[in-house]
């Protein structure tokens, strides 16, 4: 690994703004009313949805993707202005939160004004026609890494949010699909400026070649056949075998129960894990890798959020915020859930029921986290054994103190979590 991951990611989590849906307004200034909001719920790093002006040729839907850009030098008008965006990353900053852009580059809108200009950059039939990536994302066109200037103008507008709006790095959208050269080589310009955080929306290891962290898609869909009792808690220890494997200690891992396209086409957390849905988020926090909520999660918002309309999140009581601000406050304070070789070791902890309920340790020098997870709709009594377990600890939630050996029994509810930390 040629770059560093810089350090005050160590203990982040990352909450993905679809700013069209987050306020009434639907703009940058509505999400400029919320940021103290989430800084209080303990958000770290912001990751914005595609700011950018959206096609309006071959257009889907009323209002477009974001991922559909037509401009990558300027801000969506419906969104605001460029001096809006300005205030809104030193507002960020000032809250000492972070914010990563998200970046479409392997395709542009049918209008952007690369296509007359240097139609070069595209990839084109016999007959010149431009060509899109596939047939179903007839919204866009496909770029062509083989030219030299596509290379050099996408790395040219990588580094103009970068140099001019003191963003500190990018989610990239189907990264994969971009040759990794070319991000090991947009990295190696972009960081001159300011060393960045890089999120691939990706989970080939190799790709870890130009970025921090990739997709757990893999987990993602397991927890999905879990709990539709397709796979069993065994299947855990076969991903987490997997991972071991695949990449490398310092490789970041996003950890997620829902993103815009899996509540675009998937439906809600709760449609896709029911009872379990906060169960499994809480597994997001404490397992290797780095967490991540879909706005609108801190309210248990249960629609789908569309991706070519307009949709306000029903915000209401934000029954979820102290939810999410405890799990938060954990990973901060907890160096054994911190991300990447800053975090600290996995330990399987066996039981009496190794189908059902998922346990294991973490341990970082003197901080330990145990966690106990039922992945089943019935109640569960097993015993767990593991000289990680002896010690006297805190249930977090609960708050109550508990000394345990290194066996122990019992007894937990339908989908019940517990984490223990180390006093």
């Amino acid at each position: 690994m040629a770059y560093k991951t810089p350090e005050w990611t160590k203990s982040s989590n990352i909450y993905e703004v679809n700013i069209r849906q987050f306020s009434p307004e639907g703009n940058i200034n509505g999400l400029r009313k919320q940021l103290k909001r989430l800084k209080d719920t303990g958000i770290d790093i912001l990751w914005l949805m595609p700011i950018f002006p959206i096609g309006e040729k071959n257009r889907k839907g009323t209002y477009g993707s974001a991922y559909s850009v037509k401009d990558y030098k300027a801000v969506n008008p419906d969104f605001g202005t460029a001096e809006d965006f300005r205030k809104l990353i030193k507002e960020i900053h000032d809250l000492k939160m972070h914010v990563v852009l998200d970046w479409v580059a392997n395709h542009t809108a049918w209008d952007n004004d690369w296509i007359k200009i240097n139609p070069e950059r595209y990839y084109r039939d016999e007959h010149g026609n431009v060509l899109a990536p596939n047939d179903d994302w007839t919204d866009v066109a496909h770029l062509n890494y083989n030219n030299p200037d596509t290379v050099n103008a996408m790395i040219d507008a990588l580094s103009y949010w970068v140099k001019e709006f003191d963003i500190d790095g990018y989610r990239c959208d189907m990264a994969g699909l971009v040759p990794t050269w070319f991000w090991v080589k947009a990295r190696q310009e972009v960081d001159k400026i300011k060393p960045c955080f890089w999120l691939a929306e990706w989970e080939d290891p190799t790709i870890h070649d130009a970025f921090d962290m990739t997709y757990s898609w893999e987990l993602h869909n397991l927890m999905k056949k879990i709990v539709r009792k397709e796979k069993n808690v065994y299947d855990f220890d076969h991903y987490r075998n997997y991972e071991l494997w695949k990449f490398q200690p310092e490789n970041y891992r996003m950890i997620f129960t829902s993103n815009h396209d899996e509540s675009a086409w998937n439906g809600t957390e709760y449609d896709r894990f029911g009872d379990a849905a906060k169960t499994l988020a809480v597994l997001s926090y404490v397992m290797p890798g780095m967490p991540m909520i879909y706005c609108g999660q801190e309210s248990a918002y249960n629609k789908s959020i569309p991706l070519f309309e307009k949709q306000n999140i029903e915000w209401g009581d934000y029954p979820l915020a102290d939810f999410y601000t405890k799990l938060n406050a954990l990973k901060l304070k907890n160096k054994a859930l911190w991300n990447g070789t800053f975090g600290g070791s996995y330990s399987k902890i066996m039981t009496t029921d190794n189908c059902n309920i998922y346990a294991f340790a973490r341990q970082k020098d003197d901080n330990k986290v145990v966690v106990l997870f039922n992945l089943n709709p019935d109640r569960v009594e097993f015993i767990a054994e593991s000289e990680m377990l002896a010690g006297s600890y805190t249930n977090y939630f609960e708050g109550t103190t508990e000394k345990f050996t290194s066996r122990e029994k019992f007894g937990l509810r339908p989908w019940e979590y517990r984490i223990y930390v180390k006093k």
